[in-house]
């Protein structure tokens, strides 16, 4: 236990490394404290003077945590977090320095942005980007540096980030929501906030096994591994005893968490062997993208304390579940309502079914948006499978709100019988009620309570392009709810008619059976035409359809050219991480696996001689031997093959169609090697092979 948390009580140390508000009413005036709170709530733009009042008591608390240095800490196109670190120190006098910060250093930052992604909006050449305060989101010290979180943007104005645009969203979502707020009668609620909570999905492997395989430290997924003899067909590692290493390791985790105030709250063993999940409670949006960045770069550096090495690649193991992020999505106002709360009897709740049926409608309309947000090589390989979604949109409401939905359509009542608790049948366990939905775990989208649970998104992805996606639709449908209400002479008539309209024209989205099923994927394409958008090529145009372009411009949130240079980066990065995977399985091949094979042949050969010169039959030798020969002749045959399709890709055209021939020619190419390689190791000792197995990366830790 650390020197902060020694003896202490999670309460007393809970975001002992934050600059929260709590820290700051102690130590701001009065009036500098209210300033900063009308900038939060408004967006109004900190004073100078005001300003240089709160970036030094932010410096004096830092320092007095040991920070020596202050970075803008932003979320550039590459998915991951960037920083910058700048000391404190200036000269002062001969050979002395001075501890400064000024406000102009909090609020505006000027990093070198050449080398991050951008699609296009910027000249590799124009170097300067700035990075602008996000006073939302809490400061906080982290490896002796002062840590603000900001938005980044290119010197012309447009974004180059994935903060910026969930930022924009939030505002024009609670924008529209209060609209419709109003027309119920609120006039106490001022903002809408989003809330999130990512639950994390992660394998923890040993540190001197991943450290023995060149892919899993070059790419995070096993670009070879043979199946091993038991996988999580038993399923006695989902909710099983942690075992003690892991135990220790989510202790030292949850506590560095808690002390940059990330409300870790549930850990467990997941599914396949050696996965694991985090829940966190929820918070608002934009802080939650902060804290599950943080989450993610914290679990590693704990692993590695602990002699372990955290994946949180999508589907880092073939053959058993892969890793997802289940996105937890709610909307709150300022005045204590969770709008997605049904109530007691959700058939009487208007309000409820209005953001409801705004929800219903959003997804139905976009659901191509919300499966490009979960788009990426890696979360292609998990979603379809037996642990995740499919990548057909659907909604999964329960039975007992499709029936309310059901009775608005057709104009009659919703009775919900008697049975309103589960019956347990043992005497000294009491009944519980039911809640107004159940779980559906093959729904991308499902209701789970008072809260949309958003399935699809990938284990190391970014929170901040989906919830973008899901902010700007539902402020779409509410717009156009509010825009149709507002001039009604009969709400509540207007309202139903509206309600039951939206229901009748998009209800095919709902969907409460198997996603995985082949009658759901028949039923969906060809009877209810949901997109089947299998793979990231298939998914990412979706970005820059007129449709989409002109949702996301109504309401300035992503303009044209920024929604054409995110579909340039995100295509690029695609094909990019399926050719470093070809070049690592190439390498793998010709400079460990084949060699390997080779002397493991020898080795027969001459066990073999050694028999026959004896006068014992080497017929096993010899067949085990011209297995291996014509296993090996086909490492090398497909091995030149994928060599060839990886140099003609750097032929195509960039973007879609060189995607799109990565995705057809190279990958096919780069499974048809794996193939004859797995069963190859299945073939030799693994004294011999050169990469540890399956069977020790998932069974050891």
């Amino acid at each position: 236990m650390s020197e902060i948390t020694n003896g202490k009580s999670v309460a007393e140390f809970f975001g002992c490394n934050v600059f929260s508000d709590q820290v700051m009413r102690e130590r701001l005036p009065k009036t500098v404290y209210k300033s900063v709170q009308r900038t939060k709530q408004l967006g109004i733009a900190l004073d100078k003077d005001i300003a240089d009042v709160v970036a030094n008591a932010m410096k004096d608390w830092a320092v007095e945590r040991g920070a020596t240095h202050y970075t803008h800490w932003f979320q550039p196109m590459t998915g991951v977090t960037a920083e910058k670190h700048d000391a404190f120190i200036n000269p002062h006098g001969k050979g002395e320095v001075i501890l400064e910060f000024s406000g102009k250093e909090l609020v505006k930052g000027e990093p070198d942005a050449s080398s991050f992604p951008s699609g296009g909006l910027r000249s590799t050449f124009e170097a300067r980007g700035y990075t602008a305060w996000d006073p939302t989101s809490c400061a906080f010290v982290k490896d002796n540096s002062l840590y603000i979180p900001t938005a980044f943007c290119s010197y012309t104005g447009e974004i180059l980030d994935k903060k910026t645009p969930l930022l924009r969203s939030m505002d024009v979502l609670s924008e529209q929501a209060l609209r419709i707020l109003r027309l119920f009668g609120n006039t106490t609620c001022t903002r809408v906030t989003t809330t999130v909570g990512p639950e994390q999905e992660y394998f923890l492997v040993d540190k001197k096994y991943f450290d023995q395989r060149e892919d899993l430290v070059i790419t995070g997924r096993t670009l070879f591994g043979a199946k091993p003899p038991k996988g999580q067909e038993l399923e006695d590692h989902y909710y099983g005893n942690i075992k003690q290493r892991v135990s220790d390791y989510m202790k030292d985790l949850d506590e560095e968490l808690w002390k940059l105030g990330i409300y870790a709250k549930t850990k467990h063993n997941e599914v396949a062997p050696s996965q694991h999940e985090l829940a966190p409670v929820f918070t608002t949006s934009n802080i939650a993208a902060d804290h599950n960045q943080l989450t993610m770069e914290i679990m590693k550096k704990i692993a590695i304390k602990h002699g372990l090495y955290c994946l949180l690649h999508e589907k880092p193991f073939a053959g058993v579940n892969g890793s997802g992020k289940h996105n937890n999505w709610s909307m709150s106002t300022n005045d204590g309502q969770n709008l997605l709360d049904p109530g007691d009897t959700p058939q009487n709740n208007l309000q409820f079914l209005t953001f409801l049926c705004a929800i219903i409608k959003g997804v139905h309309e976009y659901a191509p948006l919300l499966r490009l947000s979960a788009a990426s090589a890696g979360n292609d390989h998990r979603l379809g499978a037996n642990e995740a979604p499919p990548a057909i949109v659907s909604m999964f409401i329960g039975s007992e709100l499709e029936g309310v939905i059901e009775a608005l359509e057709n104009g009659t009542k919703y009775s919900y019988g008697d049975n309103k608790t589960f019956e347990i049948g043992v005497d000294v366990l009491p009944d519980f009620p039911k809640d107004t939905t159940d779980r559906n775990r093959t729904s991308p989208f499902a209701f789970t309570g008072n809260k949309f649970e958003f399935r699809m998104l990938g284990s190391a992805d970014s929170i901040s392009c989906t919830n973008t996606i899901i902010n700007t639709i539902v402020a779409e449908e509410l717009c156009q709810f509010a825009d149709e209400l507002e001039n009604s002479q009969n709400f509540k008539k207007d309202l139903k008619a509206l309600l039951v309209k939206t229901i009748k024209e998009h209800k095919q989205i709902i969907y409460n059976g198997n996603g995985y099923s082949d009658e759901w994927l028949e039923e969906a394409v060809n009877v209810r035409h949901l997109p089947n958008l299998v793979s990231t090529p298939d998914a990412l145009p979706e970005y820059i359809t007129p449709k989409s372009v002109a949702l996301f411009e109504k309401f300035r949130v992503y303009s044209e050219l920024e929604l054409r240079a995110r579909t340039e980066v995100l295509l690029e990065n695609y094909s990019k991480v399926i050719n470093i995977e070809a070049l690592t399985m190439i390498d793998l091949v010709r400079k460990r696996i084949l060699p390997a094979v080779f002397r493991y042949t020898k080795d027969i050969c001459d066990t073999g001689a050694s028999k026959e010169a004896m006068g014992i039959s080497s017929a096993v030798e010899k067949d085990l031997a011209a297995k291996l020969s014509s296993l090996t002749e086909g490492i090398y045959k497909e091995t030149a093959a994928l060599e060839e399709k990886v140099i003609a890709a750097q032929e195509q055209e960039c973007g879609l169609p060189s995607a799109r021939y990565y995705r057809d020619v190279v990958f096919a190419q780069m499974q048809t090697l794996r193939c004859i390689v797995d069963e190859t190791e299945t073939n030799v000792s693994e004294d011999i092979w050169p990469l540890p197995s399956y069977t020790t990366l998932l069974f050891t830790v």
